[in-house]
């Protein structure tokens, strides 16, 4: 649960020394860690042996020592965390983190629930060695066990607090419904309909476009470079803003119309991985590649469906995304010329014409059911090859 946090001038530099000390605990540690290779005899120092060293460091240096040590040693503790992903092959390699862009700081324990509501519009949270810090409440907050403080690249200030809420129940409508995600739809429903992602307004994209042109001309290092720097994460922050809040209505309207709700199983991480390739092997159309990475990024794909399963516990059903976009929903006939155009699907075996992604949402939809025996079962009809009619 995330919230805009509302600092005064001193306590953002208060805070911004909070996120000075983490980082540079991290790179630290990950400095640590990287000088260790295989085949030493032995292993790399852990929490409990960098802890001890942040304490020698402390008292040794007069700017850790006028910071938090709970940050600090929560740096530390999330590092190890990251190194227990990595080598458990559920996260990528930990990484440097940067000034301006790494901005942030976790607190965990009894201060993460230091929490007390002002209003009804605002709440404030104890940080420790700042004090309270306003935010916008606009949500209950209960349960927390500890929150996460970040400032994006334009300069916003928020706070995250680890807090499950309980998924949305279940209507009892035993609907069914199928998600077909694009790029030109974002997301196409088996109803009919289609939904797209709020971006920015003409005006706004135009404004983008002199920016970065204007950033192109700045020269490095200059205030000019700077406050463009500035004003182009602004619009970024902005259209980011726009594709959460549509991702948290449509997961919810979602959750709380159907029983069972239908995507497709589709590796994003792999999809949108640049073409460029190598210098010995480099890739081919890298900058079309490149446009539709940032085309399925805008559109919300991975937090559409990670939303949905949050809020729809156990009624999100991934199914193969193979030929959903090539078979004809009503017949079933597999036709991969049937599409004329990307927005057109007409099936040349029953005639049937309807809206590309909306005919592949409908083969979604039906894709996968439990038998009695607890096996999988299709619900389309079976595929048959397309049958030309003859001359006589």
């Amino acid at each position: 649960m995330r919230f805009r946090l509302a600092p005064t001038p001193e306590q953002e530099a208060a805070l911004l020394e909070h996120c000075a000390h983490a980082r540079y605990v991290w790179n630290l540690a990950l400095e640590q860690w990287s000088m260790w290779s295989v085949g030493r005899r032995s292993y790399p120092p852990r929490y409990v042996q960098q802890a001890r060293q942040l304490t020698e460091a402390r008292a040794a240096g007069e700017w850790l020592r006028a910071g938090s040590q709970t940050v600090q040693q929560q740096a530390l503790r999330d590092f190890d965390q990251a190194v227990t992903n990595f080598y458990g092959g559920t996260h990528r390699r930990p990484t440097w983190r940067k000034a301006g862009l790494h901005e942030g700081f976790r607190i965990v324990g009894l201060q993460a629930g230091r929490v007390e509501k002002l209003n009804r519009k605002w709440a404030r949270v104890r940080v420790p060695k700042v004090g309270w810090v306003k935010f916008r409440l606009s949500r209950p907050v209960a349960g927390a066990k500890s929150y996460r403080v970040t400032r994006d690249r334009a300069g916003c200030w928020h706070i995250a607090f680890a807090v499950i809420p309980a998924p949305i129940p279940v209507p009892g409508t035993g609907e069914v419904v199928g998600i077909d995600r694009g790029v030109t739809v974002s997301a196409a429903l088996s109803t009919g309909e289609r939904l797209n992602v709020p971006t920015l307004t003409r005006g706004e994209k135009a404004r983008l476009r002199r920016l970065q042109r204007r950033l192109a001309r700045a020269q490095k290092g200059s205030n000019r470079r700077a406050k463009t720097k500035a004003a182009t994460a602004r619009l970024r922050a902005r259209e980011a803003d726009r594709r959460k809040d549509w991702v948290e209505q449509t997961s919810t309207r979602l959750a709380r119309e159907f029983d069972v709700i239908r995507v497709e199983d589709l590796d994003i991480a792999r999809m949108t991985r640049s073409a460029k390739g190598t210098a010995d092997n480099p890739g081919i159309r890298v900058r079309q590649k490149a446009g539709l990475n940032r085309g399925i990024l805008a559109s919300g794909w991975g937090q559409l469906v990670q939303r949905l399963e949050h809020k729809a516990a156990g009624r999100v059903e991934k199914i193969s995304a193979a030929y959903t976009s090539q078979t004809c929903s009503r017949c079933g006939t597999v036709d991969r010329e049937a599409r004329g155009s990307e927005a057109v699907f007409r099936c040349r075996s029953c005639n049937h014409a309807a809206n590309a992604d909306v005919n592949a949402a409908v083969n979604i939809a039906a894709g996968r059911a439990v038998t009695a025996r607890g096996a999988t079962a299709v619900l389309v009809a079976e595929k048959r090859e397309l049958q030309l009619p003859t001359s006589a």
